[in-house]
């Protein structure tokens, strides 16, 4: 866990994969408390300290996760998020190449309580709630591709789920078709960019994660970063 935004009201940190946000039925020490410690000691705080959940991500999912300090920065964060005014962006490494270098993808999604799965349909059915993500090629390799991902819906499982139907599982992710798991742990999906109006200030805030100290991350980052020079050269002649 690295603290990358911080205010009165609110505090940003880039989750390691494998860590939770709030407790489960492990007994693992949740990020939530971690960072309750880190703000006890940075400020040697006397008696608990308030740190408020305001959204989570997977346990293997690397990357930016929003606490709150205040209970008002708690309150209007929740309130946010319910009307869909933060916008969250994700970086997923995936096996093949998608369909397209840009598409849309709306499909339906049943949770499944045994294997902990997400279940994807082409077509409505009962009980299937609607799921929309927007992804585009950024970066690739000989036998990777680095995608950017856009969430119009917050489903359980919805990236991992919906790139999978396409034939493009990411990187690590056995639970979706990824046929061995990563060295480093976790699977290749981070929580890469975060943007909202302040619920307090009102100030725009725009955090990006690093990339991750992980030499396919770098290799593919940096094709990434090449192509937008690319693209930025030739808008300008």
């Amino acid at each position: 866990m690295e603290v990358v935004y911080e205010d009165n009201h609110i505090i940003i940190v880039n989750k390691a994969a494998g860590e939770i946000v709030q407790g489960d039925r492990t007994g693992d020490e949740p990020v939530v408390e971690t960072l309750k410690k880190w703000i006890k000691e940075k400020y040697n705080k006397p008696g608990n300290v308030f740190c408020g959940v305001t959204h989570r991500i997977d346990r293997p999912t690397m990357g930016l996760v929003v606490f709150a300090r205040t209970s008002k920065g708690l309150s209007r964060m929740n309130e946010l998020f319910r009307r869909g005014e933060v916008h969250k962006t994700y970086w997923a490494i995936v096996k093949n190449r998608p369909p397209k270098p840009e598409d849309t993808i709306t499909s339906y999604l049943t949770p499944v309580e045994q294997g902990n799965r997400t279940l994807v349909w082409p077509e409505p059915r009962p009980g299937a709630q609607k799921a929309v993500m927007s992804y585009q090629v950024i970066g690739s390799s000989e036998r990777y591709c680095l995608l950017e991902v856009n969430l119009m819906t917050g489903r359980k499982h919805q990236i991992r789920a919906q790139l999978s139907s396409i034939g493009c599982p990411i990187r690590g992710d056995l639970k979706y078709g990824y046929e061995r798991s990563n060295p480093e742990g976790g699977i290749s999906l981070q929580s890469h960019r975060i943007t909202f109006e302040h619920p307090v200030s009102h100030k725009i805030v725009d955090v990006t994660a690093p990339v991750p100290h992980i030499p396919l991350w770098k290799i593919l980052a940096a094709d990434a970063q090449q192509r937008q020079q690319q693209q930025g050269n030739a808008a300008s002649l």
